[in-house]
């Protein structure tokens, strides 16, 4: 008999131009009234709590804001405190993935629901059910609820700096090492696969793989497709009941390098440099990987990274330690120093 598990989905999705302007109108038809609570961080507070005020306040909706500096368990439980005391009909989390994580979690510890509202398209948190959340020096990935709706302005998103929508676009490439580490899960290790949300995630990398040049232009419509792109890889870990058709080696190479070297680099800019390494350990497409992050402009390099090449060594030996039950490659391969040290210098990852 096959294993059964609940799929999540947005019940709206809003993609375009000044739709934040729209959010109170969003809300009011998917039935909330009364009081709301708002999760930003300060710099985002200063760019859109006008426009936002404005649209939940013609909708009839107050408003009370909890700041959030960073997306760790005190900020969870402060905010989870202020939900458990102002009692909202919804939750919005607006900005990047601190805050939206922050909100994904603090809401779904109460019960209440959750708009995602991103202001930069830097990782496919933004439509997914999973939070990462720091805890000392290590970063948890934990399952949370998938949000009632996503409003994604695009003027807002193309306005926030470039780097942030680079750091995206190697989040999502690195689904094509994420799939091949999840389908060798299920024959290795007789861990299940799904089909639909494994091809799910394959499309959104295809496509903005394809879509490498008008991106790095910063077209309108190139955006778009990041966004969506983020958008769909929320989706298929909805439907696959985890994060395995979007997190793989890669990701744990990223976890790893955070406690290896801390605070040294985007989420995605570490899954970048994850995928093309593990790429060539699965014997994919690590040369057009790497050619395409080029062009995107997300690094390729421990330099470009800003971490030594000694720190890259030691994150690719470890990484098989930070999720031990997550089967991928680098299980095969079990990498000691010197292994690692040639596998990121066949990449050119290190010199």
């Amino acid at each position: 008999m096959m294993n059964t598990h609940h799929v999540q989905l947005p019940r709206e999705v809003v993609v375009g131009r000044g739709v934040i302007s729209q959010t109170g109108k969003i809300c009011k038809a998917l039935g909330f009234s009364g009081r709301t609570v708002i999760v930003t961080d300060p710099r985002v507070y200063e760019k859109v709590a006008g426009k936002l005020s404005e649209s939940l306040e013609r909708a009839d909706l107050s408003i009370d804001y909890a700041i959030a500096e960073d997306s760790s368990f005190e900020y969870v439980n402060l905010v989870s405190r202020r939900i458990e005391k102002e009692k909202p009909a919804v939750v919005l989390g607006v900005g990047g993935g601190k805050a939206i994580d922050i909100a994904k979690l603090s809401s779904a510890k109460r019960g209440v629901p959750f708009i995602s509202i991103p202001t930069a398209a830097s990782h496919d948190g933004i439509g997914s059910a999973q939070a990462s959340i720091k805890g000392s020096k290590k970063v948890f990935s934990i399952r949370a609820r998938a949000p009632i709706a996503i409003i994604a302005d695009i003027g807002l998103i193309m306005e926030s700096p470039y780097r942030l929508t680079a750091s995206g676009c190697g989040d999502i490439i690195a689904k094509d090492t994420a799939v091949r580490d999840w389908k060798l899960a299920s024959v290795a290790v007789n861990e299940y696969y799904g089909d639909y949300a494994a091809n799910l995630a394959l499309m959104s990398s295809r496509l903005v793989m394809k879509s490498a040049g008008e991106i790095r232009k910063v077209k309108e419509d190139a955006i778009r497709t990041v966004v969506e792109a983020l958008i769909s890889c929320g989706v298929a870990m909805s439907i696959a009941g985890s994060s395995r058709p979007c997190s793989g080696s890669e990701h744990l190479f990223s976890h790893a390098l955070d406690s290896v070297a801390p605070n040294r680099a985007l989420h995605g800019e570490k899954c970048a440099i994850g995928t093309i390494m593990c790429a060539y350990l699965q014997e994919g497409s690590w040369k057009k990987i790497r050619a395409t992050l080029k062009k995107v402009g997300t690094p390729t390099n421990a330099e470009e990274l800003g971490v030594a090449p000694e720190d890259v060594v030691k994150a690719l030996t470890v990484a098989p330690k930070v999720r031990p039950e997550g089967y991928t490659i680098l299980n095969v391969k079990r990498l000691d120093s010197r292994t690692a040290e040639n596998t990121a210098k066949a990449t050119h990852v290190i010199g």
